[in-house]
Order: structure tokens, then C-alpha cells, then sequence
């Protein structure tokens, strides 16, 4: 617990989610479980699970370099990361030019002529071009993107320096200078309407118009899927770029169900007399 919590504070240390007892444990088991677990220290003292990346029996840097790898767990509506990538310019030039990587070669030796198109690894992972290798990947990210509300990581500054130091082994500078000026607005916007939704959603608990457990109203389940999908979506595409997931996947649902909240609260508010 310790060691996760340096990590993403407040992750671990903290009541299960509420729709953890409503869907079940059966789902946890056999779904939630099977990505989080990847980082669980071991009874020798070990942290991680080598295999879910490397595979078992033929271990291969070869297979940890592959998107998809990272995409068994990356993926989907709550953390599109694999969608995100496969629509990237990085993801096009991946799938059309795989077969000319060096995806073999030996991390302390990865130089740009092996990897002159970057998949997750690269980015978040791999010392290319004599650069630091590390198998913590959230070492290079300045946000708890997969907040809620998206605060700055502690090491904010050295994170955002070492990413774009892997970035300008291809680019000038300029280019990941601009992503994350625009990407950082994606951010500060995106906390603003998550924010709206949830004091609009915490008012109506609070006056008494709706009410129950977690996850028993449906305004519930629209404040979830706004901040919880959309939300980390438009952050994650903004910084990824996958502009699609920007706008059409995150910033017009997060419009869409913001409307659909206020809506579902003037009608509450009609049913129970016109409470303010």
C-alpha cells in the first residue's frame, strides 16, 4: 500500500469504489483486477509482474516495445490511450512501418535509427539515444490525468523535461512546447466543467432531491461517465495526438451531458417544488 501511494496518492488508500459492490466481484476478479494488479509487490520483495509485458517463457523486449502490449490494459472508454495512439500520427507511421523498427534492439543501445517511430515505450520508458531507461512509467508525466480533477504530479517539472527531452530526439523543440501549452489548456478547461457538474450533482444530494447510495440515480452515472470517459479522453488525447478524441470522444459528450445534468436538476427541482 505504501508503495502505491507514493505513486498516485490516494489510490490505494481509500473505501472501494461504489459500484465495485454493484457490479459485483466477479467483475473485479476477472476484470479490474487483471490490470491493476501488474505493479503488486511480490512475496520476495520483487514489485511488478515482468511476464504481462514480456511474456513468459520466450521474454522479449521486442513484444514490451509493441503498442499493443500496452494496449491490453490502455484501451477502451475510461483510458483510450490505444485508441488514442493508433489514430496519432506516431500510430499511422507505426502501422505502416513496422517491419523497418529494430524493435530487438538492446535498451541501453536504442538509438532513433532503431526506433525512428515511437510506440508507449519509447515515450514513457525506453533511454533512446542514451537517455535513461526506466520501468516506471509514470516517471515522465506531469498530471494525474486520471483524476477527476487533474492536479500537477509532485515532480511536475522534472517529469514535463524528461518527456520532452525523448520528444526532441525527433522534434525541435518547439513542437512539444506547443502540445503541452495547448494540452495543459485541455486540462484547466476540462477540471472547469467537471467541476461544474459535480457541485451541480453534490447540490441536488444536498437539498434532498435525490438521494440513496452511489449509483442508484441516473444523474449518478452521467456525472461519472462525464469526468470518468470524456474527461480523462479529451486530457489524454490532447496530450497523445489524438485530436478526434479532443473534441468528438471528450469536450462535446462533456458538453452534451452537462446540459443533461441541468436538465435532469430543473425537473427535480419542478417534481419537489422549485427548490433552489
Amino acid at each position: 500500500m505504501s508503495f502505491s501511494e507514493t505513486y498516485q496518492p490516494g489510490g490505494t488508500r481509500r473505501p472501494a469504489h461504489p459500484f465495485v459492490q454493484a457490479e459485483g466481484s466477479s467483475a473485479m476478479t476477472s476484470g479490474c483486477e487483471q490490470c491493476h494488479s501488474i505493479g503488486k509487490p511480490n512475496p520476495d520483495g520483487t514489485i511488478g509482474t515482468c511476464t504481462n509485458c514480456h511474456t513468459r517463457h520466450t521474454s522479449s523486449v521486442a513484444i514490451a516495445r509493441m503498442p499493443r502490449t500496452c494496449g491490453q490494459c490502455h484501451l477502451g472508454p475510461d483510458h483510450s490511450q490505444m485508441e488514442i495512439y493508433e489514430e496519432s500520427k506516431h500510430g499511422l507511421m507505426f502501422a505502416a512501418q513496422e517491419k523497418l523498427l529494430n524493435l530487438d534492439a538492446e535498451p541501453d543501445k536504442l538509438t532513433t535509427r532503431d526506433m525512428f517511430v515511437p510506440t508507449c515505450a519509447t515515450c514513457h520508458m525506453s533511454g533512446l539515444n542514451g537517455l535513461g531507461v526506466t520501468h516506471d512509467p509514470s516517471e515522465r508525466l506531469s498530471y494525474y490525468l486520471a483524476n477527476a480533477i487533474s492536479t500537477k504530479r509532485p515532480n511536475y517539472a522534472q517529469a514535463q523535461a524528461k518527456m520532452k527531452q525523448v520528444c526532441t530526439q525527433c522534434h525541435t523543440a518547439d513542437i512539444p512546447n506547443r502540445v503541452y501549452e495547448q494540452a495543459e489548456k485541455v486540462v484547466e478547461t476540462t477540471n472547469q466543467r467537471v467541476s461544474e457538474a459535480k457541485t451541480l450533482v453534490d447540490g441536488l444530494r444536498s437539498q434532498g432531491l435525490i438521494s440513496g447510495p452511489p449509483f442508484s440515480q441516473p444523474a449518478d452515472f452521467v456525472y461519472f461517465d462525464l469526468w470518468h470517459y470524456d474527461g480523462r479522453t479529451a486530457k489524454h488525447g490532447a496530450f497523445m495526438g489524438g485530436a478526434d478524441f479532443v473534441q468528438w470522444h471528450g469536450n462535446y459528450p462533456m458538453l452534451r451531458k452537462t446540459v443533461e445534468l441541468k436538465a435532469m436538476a430543473e425537473e427535480l427541482r419542478r417534481e419537489h417544488g422549485g427548490k433552489k
